[in-house]
């Protein structure tokens, strides 16, 4: 899985330097240079995790974290708050704003992607084994079973576990070559549009009671799965 990281740091040659070494790393990224364009690149698809510097022009770090918690979309993204603050008392303010982990300038690179790969591990699903439900639409990982209101359905591998990362991944939207990776494999090729296919067999399989209507195409970005109109 290729994860989205978006920087938000003020100072540009950090900045730079934290956007390339992700980049050595595998990592997508996305940069901001203040608390407005923060705030602007928060949007869908949302990022899979936040670098947030403390102090930013226009507003804090702090306040930025506190906003996105506070938000139903946004309040599950995971955040590394990044400062020259060292203080036991600094860093307790931001863990209990909602970041996922701290770290001090300076810091190695070594130190920080492996702190964004532990937070990221955290942040999956942890709970894979638990039935997932939505509106009557259920799915059980261990029996490998897909109901509508207790009715079985029939579906294929590939179906199910699609299904089940949309489930467990609600309102995001994700490109093709994003479920390639996280539901086929990084290490596997198969064109884009197997993705148009497979989402096609999975609308058939869950249409009964319009529950097809829960895997929503958006145009020029990929698929989403929501319950929501």
């Amino acid at each position: 899985m290729t994860a989205n990281i978006l920087i938000i740091e003020d100072e540009s040659a950090i900045r730079e330097m934290l956007a390339f070494v992700l980049d050595q790393h595998g990592f997508r990224t996305s940069s901001a240079a203040d608390y407005q364009q923060g705030l602007e690149a928060i949007v869908e698809p949302y990022p899979d995790l936040i670098l947030l510097d403390w102090m930013l022009p226009g507003g804090s770090g702090i306040q930025l974290a506190k906003q996105l918690r506070s938000n139903e979309h946004t309040r599950q993204i995971p955040i590394i708050m990044l400062t020259a603050r060292g203080e036991e008392e600094d860093r307790v303010k931001g863990l209990e704003v909602g970041a996922d982990d701290y770290i001090t300038k300076p810091f190695s690179p070594k130190e920080l992607v492996a702190r964004i790969k532990a937070v990221l591990r955290r942040a999956a699903p942890t709970r894979l084994e638990e039935a997932i439900e939505v509106q009557g639409l259920r799915l059980d990982p261990v029996s490998h079973r897909v109901t509508i209101d207790e009715a079985s359905l029939d579906m294929g591998p590939t179906e199910f576990r699609l299904l089940h990362f949309f489930m467990t991944h609600p309102e995001r939207v994700y490109s093709r070559e994003q479920l390639l990776d996280n539901v086929w494999g990084t290490n596997v090729y198969v064109e884009d549009r197997t993705v148009d296919v497979h989402i096609r067999r999975l609308r058939k399989a869950i249409q009964d009671q319009g529950h097809d209507r829960f895997i929503q195409t958006v145009r020029g970005a990929g698929y989403r799965f929501s319950s929501r109109l």
